[in-house]
């Protein structure tokens, strides 16, 4: 029989972080599924990938539309981000290399882990590989 203990640990996780996760899920991570990322209302920051560490929105597209009103839309919040790097952390088998005590460590994350978290975020797994 195999011993196993489960420990739970809290994590901080600054604006910067949340900023530096989506500029590499944006700048390329996770550009070969989504079509477009909007906006929602006013930019809140220089860059839409600021957008969600100041408490605003941004829609996700996934495909080129026929039309604009054929369109799947997939909204990304603050709390949402925060659920799919959650369980994005408890899901990554390497949890300890993108940690520093009780701070993520981002530049150990990359563009195809911030692709998998937008995407814990957004749809509560990874759908496209």
């Amino acid at each position: 029989m195999e011993n196993k203990v489960i420990i739970h640990k809290e994590i901080e996780v600054t604006a910067e972080d949340i900023d530096d996760i989506l500029c590499g899920s944006l700048e390329g991570g996770s550009t070969h599924w989504f079509y477009r990322v909007e906006v929602i209302g006013e930019y809140l920051g220089e860059y839409a990938s600021e957008q969600i560490s100041r408490g605003g929105k941004l829609k996700f597209h996934v495909d080129e539309p026929f039309d604009e009103s054929d369109t799947e839309w997939y909204e990304l919040d603050k709390e949402k981000f925060l659920v799919g790097l959650q369980k994005w952390l408890n899901d990554y088998s390497d949890v300890g290399r993108v940690l520093y005590k009780n701070k993520l460590d981002c530049a150990e994350i990359d563009a195809g882990m911030a692709d998998s978290i937008v995407q814990f975020a957004l749809f509560g797994e990874e759908i496209y590989g």
